[in-house]
This record gives C-alpha cells, structure tokens and sequence, in this order.
C-alpha cells in the first residue's frame, strides 16, 4: 500500500518544490513506514537517499535531498503489506548497483517465490520483500532497452496488483499502472519550478476516484487517468513522452 511518484521539467527545479505534494501523498495514502527518492544530478550520475522513517519526520533527509536541483525525479512513500519488512535492505527505490537506473514498487506481487529462490541462491537478496525481487529482474533485463515495456513484462512475470516506476539515468521516467486497487494519473503542476511547471505522473491515494485531486494536488492541470497496463513514460526534457501501451 505504498505511494510514489516520478516527476520531470525541461529545466532544473530544486526537489524541494515538490515537498508539500510528497508531503500530502503521504498522508492522505496512509504510507509513512519509510520513504526515499532519486533523482538525476547535473553531472548526469543518479543518486538516492532512503530512510526507514517516514518522510515527515526525516528533516535531515528532507531537507538534504530538497536543495538538490534536477530535472527528473523519483519518490517512494512506503507502506508495506507485511511490516515485519520495515527495514533499509526493504526501503526503496531500489538502486541499480551499476548505476543504470533505480525502480520503485507499490502493491503486492503474486508469483515472486520462484525468482526469490533463484536470486537469494545468487547471493543477491538482502531483504524480505517482493519488491527487491522485482528490482533484481530489472537488472537482468534493461539492456533489452524500452523500460516502459520491460515494467509490463516484470508484470506480466510476476503477476498481482503492481505499479511499477523506474527512472533511466539519461533521466528517463516511467510509471507502470498494473494496480488496480490505487490508480495512476499523469498531470501537470503550474507555478512549481522552471516556466511550465513540473510534469508528474503519481498513485491515487487508494481511492478509486480522482480524490488525489482534491486532497493532494487540487491546483493540477492537463489531468488525465492513466489506462490499466499502461506505461507513462516522461521525456528528460523537451516535450513529454507519449504512454506505451503493453503489447497484448
């Protein structure tokens, strides 16, 4: 029952910007068992912060990862199913150890064992999790590229209520609405950050509804409701990527 968001603009904004709305997705999606974010530096290197506290009450943290400036931006606000996972190994996103991108997850998957077993034999889970298993799949696949297809793919391996999210190191941001318990909506916020404002695409607060819209973000514009199996994908910069739809 997490919440998460991926956000972009043609210039840089300082993360910042977006706290009041990170703020209220927390609040109003009942996460707060942890939370982090990642986000593109302009040297073009990713770079992540997770805390196991929630997002509220880590002010170092917050305000840390706040003056960063980017143009591409990944939250994770967790509230996890069991929480006996509360705990670093678990907190996400889940970086990609050699720096390629950085995956969020929300919801439960249904067919993870096999692939746990398979990873944890490797030495590479560290965690309790699904969602590490998930992040550990993804490795093994980017290079195949098209990581909006590649989030419909882990869906379709893995199965249950999943919305996936993924930041590329060139920026890149992808949001994979497979849950259909906590919808996805793709909008845009006015007067945040460079001229425009900043493009986001964000869960529903598990309300199946556009309540997102009246308690957390009631100032958004261009919103629209991102259809089920589909992948949102943000350009870095430059007009917005279109959704993919996955194939089938």
């Amino acid at each position: 029952m997490c919440e998460l968001f991926v956000a972009r603009a043609a210039r840089p904004f300082r993360v910042a910007e977006l706290w009041p709305f990170a703020e209220r997705l927390e609040r109003y999606g009942i996460a707060g068992f942890g939370w982090g974010a990642t986000w593109r530096r302009a040297d073009g290197e990713l770079w992540t912060h997770r805390d196991v506290r929630a997002f509220r009450d880590d002010e170092r943290g917050r305000a840390a990862v706040g003056a960063e400036e980017t143009t591409s931006l990944l939250v994770h606000l967790r509230r996890p199913s069991r929480l006996s996972t509360v705990g670093l190994p678990d907190t996400q996103p889940f970086p990609d150890p050699a720096g390629r991108f950085a995956f969020g997850h929300n919801g439960d998957l249904r067919h993870f064992g096999p692939f746990r077993a398979r990873y944890r034999a490797a030495g590479r889970i560290h965690g309790r999790a699904d969602s590490e298993v998930a992040a550990r799949w993804l490795e093994d696949e980017w290079e195949r590229g098209r990581p909006g297809l590649l989030l419909a793919e882990l869906h379709d391996a893995m199965g249950g209520q999943a919305n996936l999210a993924a930041i590329g190191r060139d920026g890149s941001l992808h949001l994979y609405a497979g849950n259909r318990e906590n919808p996805v909506f793709r909008f845009r916020l006015p007067g945040k950050g460079p001229p425009g404002g900043i493009e986001v695409a964000a869960t529903g607060i598990y309300s199946l509804d556009r309540s997102l819209f009246r308690f957390v973000c009631p100032t958004a514009v261009e919103r629209r409701a991102v259809r089920y199996r589909t992948a949102c994908s943000l350009a870095p910069a430059g007009p917005a990527g279109q959704p993919i739809r996955q194939p089938g």
